[in-house]
């Protein structure tokens, strides 16, 4: 796009500078907008590309394609699909073509760029107006809607807006990106001139089909949906008009409009080396309070680590800690200035124990599927006769999830688990069995109860939840957020070498083993990696034990060496 940026603000642009941006960076960080745009930023360090949002593209890409044959199967006659494999100028040609024909429904659509506005884009499919005009549809691979009543739909095959109704079954549930992406596609409609006349009712109404793709939800982007009453047109307005002056001050060289600051989004940006190194030279506040909290904190004068840690713990905070006690947020700062990963709230940390323990951990692949339940079995109430071998067992699947196999590897999993909780009753012994974070695991646990409902050794999911539910269950991520503050993150990489322990595999990580995973099982089309499935086995092995000399160690006396908050 041409965009000439006047603002107070940006003194840099002088002139009108080609800078062309999409939806996504009306949901994206303000500094990450800056270093795409940022020539000099070319050469800065980035992570490598998450294997994990690489997998939800494809799905993603394949969820389009199955709705996208669907919908032309039910309307060949109004059906007008612009090629995907041609150049962007080609495609948004066809789907002029297409406009002036009065094609009823065009996928694939690719809109003329908005060189005034600074707007690039395309929709899965416009879907013509009864009088006129198009209105964006696209197709997502999450839920639109919950339980409930009140949302605008229209059956997913009859994807008109004369067709929609409030649905008694099915309220909207909130999805700002889809939202903004709408609101993008609108301005973009607008301004090629082909939108409904502003008159209409439909003018403002833009459509996403989602994940269970049986119904169109049907958004009014001139409603209320954001603090303050705001449209959804007005926040999009707003937010896209400030990412177009950050890209084009960082196209031009100007000074930043944005600066680095630690949100919840870094932890998926590829940009989060260079933001990391440069946060950590300065020292900056957000590496302890992050998000809105840093912010403020900035504004009251507390911009580094070092000035959070001088304060009083005992005195009012600067500003408010939604979530955080000043105390702890002190303690925090000065335990990152001594180089401390972690520092304990009390005394003595109290973790249950049991005679019989088993370490839990499971691998899963996205929302693809879990192919992996490790375990391992220690006795510390001393080994007896008849009792199975202490030690790592694992309870895996090799075919690319998801798989009817899960069915297997789960059940042998539950019926193995269960045999030793029994086991271990009937001997008058206690039983523990622990994981780092249950969530996730409490997750795969009742979706593969569910899942394979009926199959042999499949648990009742009400027999998965009160397994859950009872004090057996430990997730020690939640002991360790209790009784001990984290200064460098509370992940088992960040805490476990506290304890003393250490993976074999020097690159042992989530995202890695995404990558091993789709080599394990020749995801990409090459042959298995049999040395990889050996890889992700070790991996995990070293997850549970690593889980079992985190409690080990918070029960023994070492753990008094690790300084006391309130010492510091």
């Amino acid at each position: 796009m041409t965009a000439t940026v006047n603002s107070a603000t940006d003194s840099a642009a002088s002139g009108p500078v080609v800078v062309s941006l999409d939806a996504s960076v009306t949901t994206r960080c303000r500094r990450r907008v800056h270093l795409d745009h940022d020539p000099r930023a070319a050469g800065e360090p980035q992570a490598l590309p998450d294997p994990l949002i690489e997998q939800r593209r494809a799905d993603a890409a394949a969820h389009r394609e199955r709705i996208g044959a669907a919908l032309a199967a039910a309307h060949p006659e109004h059906w007008w699909r612009v090629p995907a494999a041609a150049t962007a100028h080609e495609r948004a040609a066809a789907t002029a073509e297409a406009v002036t024909a009065g094609a009823r429904l065009i996928w694939g659509a690719q809109l003329p760029r908005d060189q005034a506005a600074g707007r690039r884009g395309g929709a899965e499919l416009l879907v013509r107006a009864p009088d006129g005009g198009y209105l964006p549809v696209i197709v997502v691979r999450h839920r639109i809607t919950d339980p409930g009543a009140g949302a605008l739909t229209s059956p997913v095959l009859a994807p008109f807006p004369d067709r929609a109704a409030a649905n008694p079954t099915r309220k909207i549930r909130s999805q700002p990106r889809d939202l903004l992406r709408l609101a993008h596609l609108a301005r973009m409609l607008g301004g090629a001139g082909w939108a409904p006349a502003a008159e209409l009712a439909v003018s403002s109404l833009g459509g996403v089909i989602g994940m269970d793709a049986d119904v169109v939800v049907w958004h009014d982007l001139q409603a209320e949906h954001w603090p303050g009453g705001r449209s959804t047109l007005d926040e999009y307005d707003e937010r896209f008009a400030d990412r177009v002056a950050v890209a084009t001050a960082a196209a031009v060289g100007a000074p930043a409009m944005a600066h680095p600051s630690r949100i919840t989004e870094c932890r998926r940006c590829p940009w989060w080396p260079t933001c990391e190194a440069a946060l950590t030279r300065e020292q900056d506040v957000s590496l302890v309070v992050r998000g809105e909290v840093a912010v403020t904190m900035r504004s009251a004068g507390v911009g580094t680590v070092a000035d959070l840690a001088e304060l009083d713990p005992a005195a009012e905070p600067p500003v408010p800690l939604p979530g955080m006690s000043f105390r702890d947020a002190v303690a925090l700062a000065r335990a990152w200035q001594r180089g401390l990963s972690v520092v304990r709230r009390v005394a003595r940390v109290p973790v249950p124990r049991a005679d019989v323990e088993v370490d839990v951990d499971m691998e899963s692949f996205g929302e693809a599927g879990a192919y992996l339940w490790g375990a391992l079995l220690s006795y510390p109430g001393g080994v007896r006769p008849g009792d199975e071998p202490a030690g790592y067992r694992a309870f895996v699947t090799w075919d690319p999830v998801p798989t009817q196999d899960e069915r297997r590897s789960f059940a042998e999993f539950w019926t193995w688990l269960s045999r030793i909780r029994s086991a271990a009753a009937a001997s008058g012994r206690s039983f523990a069995a622990y994981c780092y974070n249950e969530q996730a695991e409490n997750r795969w646990l009742i979706a593969s109860a569910r899942r394979f409902a009926g199959q042999p050794g499949i648990p009742r999911v009400a027999e998965v939840e009160r397994f859950i539910a009872t004090p057996a269950w430990i997730d020690l991520f939640a002991l360790v957020s209790e009784w001990f503050l984290c200064a460098h993150g509370k992940g088992l990489k960040r805490i476990a070498p506290a304890a003393g322990f250490a993976w074999r595999d020097p690159e042992a990580g989530g995202e890695n083993s995404m990558r091993w995973y789709r080599d394990a099982v020749g995801m990409d089309g090459a042959p298995p990696e049999l040395a990889q499935r050996q890889r992700l086995l070790r991996y995990n092995e070293d997850d549970v034990v690593a889980t079992k000399a985190l409690r080990e160690w918070m029960t023994s006396p070492a753990v008094e060496h690790v300084p006391l908050a309130a010492d510091l």
